[in-house]
């Protein structure tokens, strides 16, 4: 299932919070060879993941993490606009209706239906929070897995080619492919909408005031 959980609030269940970080370190820095940092607890951690940080993290039956996310508002500190401005042609993203997704993590050999749960879970953040966009950085390997699930962004700069090609993208929430992700991830509207309220406290979509 997924859970939306907040940075401040997420080492209240140390399970989840070491298996996320060590499955990051698994990734990014053996799998992928990225140069991040890996702490002496084995986790791959940043200075991106704050207190108002707010994790998507698919959990497995045992309570580890099976896959992450990270949401920031773009109107704070970002790693776009720290370190890939020059890909927007040195352009700040400053928008509170534009987050920020990074570290887009699947545990090793989970089911693909996890990738596209991830995304759902974004794209109920930005029904949520009346978003505009969701703005990520991603190597090449991820325009296929994109492409695959059913929601692509739009690609605003690149650098690099091949396999080491680097891109900045916006996606946009639009209900046809919620219905492509759904379908991927093989969860209805209504459980998804469930994991949300149970998560957050609240519907996805509040009601209207009277």
């Amino acid at each position: 299932m997924l859970r939306y959980i907040y940075g401040r609030d997420i080492g209240l269940d140390a399970k989840l919070q070491a298996s996320m970080h060590r499955d990051r370190a698994d990734q990014f820095k053996r799998r992928l060879g990225w140069e991040v940092t890996v702490d002496d607890r084995g986790w791959e951690i940043d200075e991106y993941d704050r207190d108002d940080t707010l994790y998507v993290i698919w959990v497995m039956p045992d309570g580890t993490h099976g896959g992450s996310m990270r949401f920031i508002p773009s109107s704070g500190q970002t790693m776009v606009n720290d370190h890939f401005s020059d890909l927007l042609g040195d352009r700040v993203i400053d928008d509170p209706l534009i987050w920020e997704c990074t570290r887009y993590c699947l545990r090793e050999g989970v089911p693909s239906r996890v990738a596209a749960a991830l995304m759902l879970g974004g794209g109920e953040l930005m029904r949520a929070f009346h978003l505009t966009h969701l703005l990520g950085v991603f190597d090449a390997r991820m325009i296929r897995i994109y492409r695959m699930i059913g929601s692509s962004p739009e690609v605003l700069g690149s650098s690099g080619t091949g396999r080491d090609q680097i891109s900045v993208g916006l996606w946009q929430y639009r209900p046809i492919d919620r219905v492509h992700v759904l379908r991927r991830a093989a969860v209805s509207s209504d459980v998804s909408e469930h994991w949300f309220k149970r998560s957050m406290g609240r519907p996805v979509i509040l009601p209207k005031a009277a």
